[in-house]
């Protein structure tokens, strides 16, 4: 019985192991396998081999490039660069260098018939301003019936020949010399003149009636256009002209072609007296 239990028991501990163990055997590799994987060892040589051509052929083209640009940035800044020029040497201005002698400039204004009478008369209103105010030269041609002024070495402003024939040109027209000096002493005083059918063809009775709309009974219409526009006005038959700024001028200019047109002189007086109410706020 014992044999038999030991016989047993070296029986299992030598069948014991040999079943746990496991037989490990290396299977041949077969022949498509290393054709495969020569082929992959083969192109990544190749890889390796012409990945540093990429990156010298790439680094060439940089090269290119940059050097393309370079000769582009040289050819466009070439004409940019300044060359080198001498430049003139002027001597010194003497000190009277600014006192320069201009030519004399002269300007002849026409006279109607019917105003050589009054600038007879009033010729020494007239030629005074413009002697001592301008420091213009003037003189009276009878025979052209026209008044000639000209610059001359008193003449100190650019603009005095202009605002010379202004003046006197306002006289021609029918304004008073004291209306008229106006123009010489201010700058932004202009003259306008239009006629009655620059705005509406009248004829006969209409023309009269609307002339007379216009100046109204004793003057008074016209009157209360040059107060409330600050203005001056003459009727001269058909014409009409007006002195003042330019504002004040279209708003003179609004009320006589609304009496043109036939508005009734009470609409067009409370029209004036709006406008003057508000140019009294804007002037506080």
């Amino acid at each position: 019985m014992g044999v038999t239990h030991i016989a047993q028991g070296n029986a299992s501990s030598t069948s014991g192991p040999r079943k746990n163990r496991r037989r490990t055997t290396k299977k041949a590799p077969r022949l498509a396998d290393l054709q495969h994987n020569d082929g992959d060892e083969q192109m990544d040589d190749l890889d390796q081999k012409d990945k540093p051509d990429v990156l010298e052929a790439s680094g060439s083209g940089d090269k290119k490039t940059t050097d393309d640009d370079d000769e582009i940035v040289i050819d466009d800044d070439a004409s940019s660069i300044p060359q080198p020029s001498t430049l003139p040497a002027f001597a010194p201005l003497p000190a009277n260098a600014d006192k320069t002698t201009l030519k004399s400039e002269i300007r002849r204004i026409p006279i109607p018939p019917h105003r050589m009478t009054p600038i007879k008369a009033d010729w020494i209103n007239i030629f005074g301003p413009l002697t001592e105010i301008l420091g213009l030269q003037v003189r009276m041609n009878v025979q052209r019936r026209s008044v000639e002024i000209r610059t001359s070495r008193h003449t100190k402003d650019i603009g005095a020949l202009q605002k010379g024939a202004d003046f006197v040109k306002a006289y021609a027209l029918g304004f008073d010399v004291k209306d008229a000096i106006a123009l010489l002493r201010l700058d932004d005083l202009y003259l306008d003149s239009f006629e009655i059918k620059d705005v509406k063809t009248l004829h006969g009775d209409h023309l009269s009636r609307a002339i007379g709309r216009i100046a109204g009974q004793d003057g008074k219409t016209k009157f209360t256009i040059e107060n409330a526009s600050r203005t001056r006005i003459v009727l001269a038959d058909t014409k009409i002209h007006i002195m003042g700024s330019f504002q004040n001028i279209k708003i003179a200019r609004d009320a006589i072609v609304s009496l043109i047109l036939g508005s009734p002189p009470g609409k067009v007086y409370a029209g004036l007296r709006t406008i003057s109410s508000r140019m009294r706020q804007r002037a506080l």
